[in-house]
């Protein structure tokens, strides 16, 4: 692998390696502030809209302008990705998955030390239903035991996840367990943050503690960052600073929300897979991310001023002009929450998260730093994600008033077919169902995702007027 040295010494000094622009990280102050304007401004938009004759045209306009964006993300085909690494078991070597068109060539088993060195990071907070069944799987994977290592990272719980890290310890010296205090700050940020500099690995790897991970995922993620393996592949005028892994949830057929969670899942893959292919943005996801550690270096670390560091990173990545990946398959499971309060407890979190970014990171996106692709794709996206549910409840309230068609009707329908088209699409390639079993399943999840709209609309109203403060917020899971 061409683009890799040995690993670095782990007394790293991080103010050699800082070369961030220090502008991107000042617009972290005055958030609520800045969620009152944003929500305010959104709403007199759509009062003005209904009070001029050309309102609904400008919208029509809109709508158009976003449909080719839209279309190009339809007939965009996921990029390939280079060829896994062969297997480090020689019994399995012949039977490896496939996750496209095979275009590198694999290096031999035997050359292990020009493999990747990765270090795998597992931030835990009272996990001790999963703790074990992740750490077991993580030091059995198909990759060479030289080339990683394991750092699992104690965030001050209270039940039995301290005693159970620190007896996997002593059966396995691998292991390094770090127990953090009732003082520690920045959640699981700060979590990251006080072990990824006493790694070794060339690439950082972080998993939820409930994570399901394939045995030979790395062997499929390392080539991606590879440059010689991605001038053969789709990816080949990128520049990977980091990847991620798709997900998918272990317990889908446990109830609607879990099935719906799903559909969830499917409809983000295929419009991650298909808008890195059109130039537009890529985004993390926390659980099976995958970054280089000279980005992380260049970001200063994990984002401990935000409640979703993986979010927060990929708005540093694009702005430092990274590129992000994504792997389609193997896919990396982790458990769906089981119940509507729980779900609505986490997609608080995520739209919080995903809102403030755009309110931390204004300055610098409006500055184009991302470029006109990328703007134009995070442009399209934010409308259909973040704009539409929060002018959703004035726009309905003054069509009741005037007995009209509510304003944003037109972008509402695109983004409504899109759901549709991308969910059944990827659910039939992610496994095997009939046309009709796809059917059903994405026209419940479209019916299911619609719980954003609320989601969106009251987190925008909320911060805009109560503070956030930043804590850890977790996701009870059940027993492996």
């Amino acid at each position: 692998m061409s683009d890799f040295a040995e690993p670095m010494n782990s007394e790293l000094n991080l103010e050699s390696e800082l070369v961030f622009d220090a502008e991107l990280f000042r617009g972290y102050a005055g958030r609520r502030l800045k969620a009152a304007v944003a929500v305010a401004t959104l709403w007199l938009f759509t009062a003005l809209l209904y009070s001029v004759d050309w309102g609904r045209g400008v919208v029509l306009i809109g709508t158009g302008i976003m449909s080719i964006q839209a279309l190009r993300v339809v007939l965009a085909k996921p990029l390939t990705v280079p060829q896994p690494l062969l297997s480090t078991q020689p019994a399995n070597g012949d039977h490896l998955p496939a996750t496209g068109k095979a275009i590198a060539q694999p290096l031999a088993p035997q050359d292990f030390t020009s493999w990747p060195y990765v270090s795998l990071l597992v931030a835990a907070k009272n996990e001790q239903q999963v703790i074990g069944k992740i750490v077991e799987s993580l030091l059995h994977i198909d990759y060479p035991a030289t080339r990683y290592d394991l750092w699992v990272i104690d965030d001050y719980s209270t039940d039995q996840t301290p005693q159970i890290l620190d007896a996997l310890a002593r059966r396995y010296p691998r292991l390094n367990v770090i127990h953090r205090g009732p003082e520690a700050t920045g959640g699981k940020s700060g979590a990251l943050n006080l072990v990824w500099p006493q790694t070794q690995g060339d690439i950082l790897a972080v998993f939820d503690a409930d994570a399901q991970v394939p045995e030979d995922l790395l062997r499929h993620v390392v080539p991606m960052f590879d440059s010689e393996a991605e001038a053969q592949s789709g990816y080949a005028n990128f520049r990977i600073g980091a990847v991620q892994v798709r997900k998918a949830i272990a317990n889908a057929s446990a109830n609607f929300w879990t099935r719906g969670q799903k559909a969830e899942m499917a409809f983000d893959s295929y419009m991650q897979e298909r808008r890195i292919a059109v130039g537009g943005i890529g985004e993390l996801r926390g659980n099976g991310q995958f970054v280089r550690r000279e980005v992380i270096a260049q970001c200063g670390g994990w984002n401990e001023a935000t409640i979703t560091d993986d979010l927060d990173l990929t708005i540093q990545l694009h702005l430092l002009q990274w590129d992000i990946g994504l792997l389609f398959a193997p896919a990396v499971e982790e458990e769906g929450v089981t119940s509507a309060r729980a779900l609505w407890h986490q997609r608080n979190r995520w739209a919080e998260g995903g809102f403030q970014r755009y309110l931390d990171y204004w300055r610098q996106l409006a500055k184009n730093r991302l470029g006109w692709k990328k703007s134009f794709d995070m442009a399209s996206f934010w409308i259909i994600q973040y704009m539409m549910p929060v002018v959703a409840l004035p726009d309905l309230a003054i069509a009741l008033i005037r007995h009209q068609l509510p304003m944003f009707g037109p972008i509402t329908m695109l983004g409504i077919g899109l759901s549709f088209w991308g969910t059944g699409t990827t659910l039939r390639r992610a496994e095997p169902t009939s046309v009709w079993s796809a059917s059903v399943q994405t026209v419940r999840g479209t019916v299911y995702m619609l719980h954003w709209v609320l989601v969106i609309a009251t987190m925008a109203m909320r911060i805009s007027v109560r503070p956030k403060r930043l804590k850890w917020v977790k996701t009870t899971h059940g027993s492996a």
